[in-house]
């Protein structure tokens, strides 16, 4: 009975041996090899991974994505992929807005304010440093107090009285003291009327950052609307930059519906469509789908537009998505606008960044590595990785970039060495399986040939 333990044990740990070497990844599994450049202190280095290389991945989630070192050691890494903010850690709030007023000769300032705030900051009272006449007081834009929100702001939503119809643009700036802004870049929204209907485009992305106060003032004198309402919605955790793909052609299925294929299955959270056409208005309808044995499922709506007014193009070109995967896009054109022409219009998507953090083991180069449809994830928390890690200490890593343009081995290679690895693999297994029956036939025979024992 010990013979036969020890025979199994023995098969086993063969058995375990094989297969732990035949996992053992190299650079040569994988499709797509680009060099890294490392400075700064290590030993760990974090590298923004180019929206250009994620999509030479064969695996939607990146758990294909490998470190290598100069001797062809994989690297302990964490890979870090931001979704879009969902419900639950999204918040919208009222705030109170303030009229800013400036003389009419004097629109090309901004307003100078005398202001009274509680001691918590909130804005209580509003006026404008010096008395204007009757008359000479002009509408330049609108004060927002966002004192209460201690969240990173994601969205602006908007609405006024409906005597100023059309487009309403203006600057956004940002501050914490109302002495010094900070340029948040700038707003546009809409009210139309088109075939009958009301057009409405209220919201207003903000670049993701904290700030008690913002400040909306008008492009055009005399053209700010009064406000009825104002929300700002805010985010718990600052979510990772977007990064946007290169243009991507689509094609026609029939007059007004336009489709693309994406290189890989995509969180998408904006879209931006090509509007070559000067003068276009186009109501769209967004659907999206990971393959096309599925069902279109809606993603998106709202209104498309290049527009001349006071002879500078007026364009609203950019859809918002919910950030959930997709490999295929189907925009639907409403034919009352009239289509976006005959070819599709080229796109471009933007997903959010991913960052990836690995610990320098070995001798450099580096090389990030990725293109696998049978590797497992092997990517670690940022908790485990770094045992004493925290977001300050982040912000002190080293830093990894891509080196040049990715470096893909030809497809022969890769099939050719993978083909080789399979065949190593199968015979090993194969060899180690024959052992194991030789072993148990061997104890079988040694059994048959003992006599009985007598009792």
């Amino acid at each position: 009975m010990s013979q036969k333990l020890n025979l199994g044990w023995l098969g086993a740990v063969a058995l375990g041996m094989t297969l732990s070497a035949g996992a053992q990844e190299k650079p040569a599994d994988f499709a797509t090899q680009v060099p890294l450049s490392v400075s700064g202190e290590g030993p760990w280095y974090r590298l923004e991974l180019p929206l250009a290389v994620q999509l030479n991945a064969r695996q939607t989630d990146l758990s294909d994505v490998r470190v290598f070192n100069a001797a062809g050691e994989a690297q302990a890494y964490s890979l870090a992929r931001a979704s879009a903010p969902t419900r639950e850690n999204r918040t919208l709030t009222d705030v109170k807005w303030f009229p800013l007023y400036n003389s009419a000769d004097a629109t090309e300032h901004a307003p100078s304010v005398r202001v009274q705030s509680s001691a918590n900051g909130t804005l209580v009272e509003v006026q404008p440093s010096s008395q204007l006449e009757a008359g000479e007081e002009v509408l330049r834009g609108w004060l927002l107090d966002a004192s209460s929100i201690k969240a990173p702001l994601q969205q602006l939503i908007l609405d006024w009285t409906s005597e100023r119809d059309g487009f309403q643009r203006f600057s956004i700036e940002a501050s914490d003291d109302l002495q010094h802004w900070q340029s948040w870049g700038e707003g546009q929204v809409a009210r139309l009327t088109f075939a009958d209907e009301r057009v409405e485009q209220h919201e207003v992305g903000l670049p993701g950052q904290s700030a008690r106060y913002l400040r909306l003032l008008w492009n055009t004198p005399q053209s700010a609307p009064t406000l009825t309402s104002a929300q700002l919605q805010s985010t718990r955790s600052l979510p990772l930059p977007l990064v946007w793909s290169q243009p991507l052609a689509g094609s026609s299925v029939k007059a007004g519906e336009y489709t693309w294929q994406l290189p890989m299955g995509l969180n998408l959270e904006r879209l931006q469509v090509e509007l070559s056409q000067p003068n276009s208005l186009a109501p769209v309808t967004l659907s999206g789908r990971r393959e096309s044995s599925l069902p279109w499922q809606p993603l998106s709506s709202g209104l498309l537009y290049r527009l001349t007014q006071n002879g500078q193009d007026v364009v609203q070109n950019e859809l918002q998505l919910p950030g959930q995967t997709v490999q295929q896009l189907k925009l639907t054109v409403d034919e009352r606008g009239g289509d976006l022409g005959a070819e599709a219009p080229t796109i471009r998507f933007a997903v959010r960044s991913t960052q990836l953090v690995f610990l320098a083991r070995g001798a450099a180069p580096y090389t990030l590595a990725l293109g696998s449809a049978t590797v497992k994830a092997a990517s670690l928390p940022l908790a485990t990785l770094i045992p004493d890690y925290s977001a300050a200490k982040l912000a002190t890593l080293g830093k990894a970039t891509v080196d040049g343009g990715a470096v893909v081995i030809p497809t022969s290679t890769v099939k050719t060495a993978a083909t080789t690895d399979a065949n190593w693999k199968k015979f090993a297994l194969w060899a180690v399986l024959l052992l194991s029956v030789l072993f148990l036939a061997a104890m079988a025979f040694s059994l048959l040939r003992k006599p009985p024992v007598k009792s």
